[in-house]
């Protein structure tokens, strides 16, 4: 039993005599990314390293002179994100330079929920969320593009690439961000420590991570027949996530709320504190925002998040309407009338009419001399289909007011046949049904 025991100590010395040789044998050079706090060193300093653990995930450091404490300890502990690890000292001391003007600089989130992203650009790939107080380290400052305000401007600030008390590294707009030299901040370590730890939202992250537009949007989307002046208006809600300002954007409301935190209210319902907004995610692609007005009352506005982008859907519709024209064009281009005239379209989209004198003033006006463009922008209503191939719009740019035109038309093998619509049959951008005394004209096609 004494045998064993001697064994023991004796091994227990060994093993203490090799964690102070390894203790004691510089393997390398750091630079500390964020602060230590016991003992304090400061961010910036270049430490002398001994020791890497990977099972404890933190670096043994030597602590510079002017950091030693009064009990005279000369080693720390720092956690293996907080320090850029070099093989030797002067490359070490030259990333110190090139760190040494955001050396002491820290900021605190204005902002709940503001997020940090993997790329400088307001759409890029949102990797971590701060909470409302908490601290980030400022590594440095880098170009990219601002995120844009209510008004359509460029929000003032930069981006930052931080990094947070758990190790995330990312970049940050500084708009909503309070930036302090921690050398002037003594209250830094207690404005973290007050936040603790906060529960991640994924319903608000799944808020935060699409594009929500008008439900009449999907509408258009789900019967194929797009507005496109309605779609480039880009009628929408922006929660404001990077600017704490959350906006709704529809024909018959367009209002900014400032706020600076988003509190839970219920299933899946959050509040916008300080404003009388509150939002519902009814699905994985539904949200209504609700708007309580002076006297209690309160309206419900739908959003959706779609299949494509805004931007996408009205490209698709573009190739759409220049496909329909191009079918005309090349049944044409040049359709004649012995009693209607000569209609002549141009691959640019513009058309001449020449010969029309028996459709003024019944249909166009005496000052009408025939130039103008082709809109492939309406669309006919299921009743119709049967007998019409489609409809468009003709604009006349050479008269002053009322220069707009609608008709339906219908193609075959010999030409072109047209019916005009008052602007009474029309609702959006349909033909729901016929006029009561239409005007009817046939072109055939020029055989040239």
């Amino acid at each position: 039993m004494k045998l064993k025991q001697n064994s023991l100590i004796i091994f227990l010395l060994i093993l203490s005599a090799l964690v102070l040789s390894s203790c004691s044998k510089v393997i390398g050079y750091g630079v500390l990314l964020w602060s230590v706090e016991d003992p304090l060193v400061l961010s910036g300093s270049v430490l002398p390293v001994y020791v890497r653990s990977n099972i404890e995930k933190v670096w043994i450091a030597g602590i510079p002179a002017q950091f030693i404490p009064e009990d005279g300890t000369d080693k720390v502990e720092v956690p293996l994100f907080q320090l850029d690890f070099f093989t030797n000292k002067r490359k070490a001391e030259a990333r110190a330079a090139e760190f040494g003007e955001y050396a002491h600089t820290y900021a605190e989130n204005l902002l709940d929920a503001l997020p940090i992203r993997d790329n400088t650009d307001n759409n890029a790939r949102r990797v971590y969320r701060l909470r409302l107080g908490e601290i980030v380290k400022v590594l440095n400052r880098v170009e990219g593009n601002p995120p844009i305000s209510g008004t359509g401007d460029p929000l003032p600030g930069d981006w930052l690439r931080v990094l947070t008390s758990d190790g995330v590294i990312g970049y940050c707009f500084s708009y909503r961000l309070r930036l302090f030299d921690q050398t002037e901040d003594t209250d830094m370590q207690i404005a973290e420590a007050e936040q603790g730890e906060a529960a991640i939202d994924s319903n608000l992250d799944l808020i935060f991570s699409k594009v929500w537009s008008a439900e009449a949007y999907q509408q258009m989307v789900s019967s194929n027949k797009i507005n496109v002046q309605a779609m480039e208006r880009n009628y929408r809600f922006d929660p404001g996530q990077e600017t704490g300002v959350a906006r709704i954007i529809l024909p018959d409301l367009e209002r900014q709320f400032r706020y600076q935190k988003i509190t839970p209210d219920g299933p899946r319902a959050w509040i916008f504190e300080g404003t009388n907004l509150r939002m519902i995610l009814t699905s994985n692609t539904g949200l209504t925002v609700q708007l309580t007005e002076g006297g209690g009352a309160r309206r419900n506005y739908n959003f959706v998040n779609l299949t494509s982008t805004v931007r996408n859907i009205i490209l698709q519709e573009n190739a759409r309407r220049d496909s329909q024209f191009r079918t005309i064009f090349n049944q044409g281009p040049v359709f004649s009338s012995t009693s209607y005239g000569t209609l002549t379209l141009m691959s640019t989209g513009n058309f001449t009419w020449t010969g029309f004198d028996i459709l003024v003033p019944q249909l166009f006006p005496e000052e009408t001399s025939g130039t103008g463009r082709i809109n492939m922008d309406l669309h006919i209503d299921e009743s119709l289909e049967g007998n019409n191939t489609g409809a468009f719009t003709l604009v006349f740019t050479d008269i002053r007011t009322n220069n707009t035109f609608y008709f339906i038309y219908r193609i075959d093998n010999q030409g072109l046949r047209l019916e005009s619509v008052p602007a009474s049959c029309i609702e959006d951008i349909t033909v729901v049904r016929r006029s009561q005394a239409p005007v009817n004209f046939y072109f055939f096609k020029d055989s040239e």
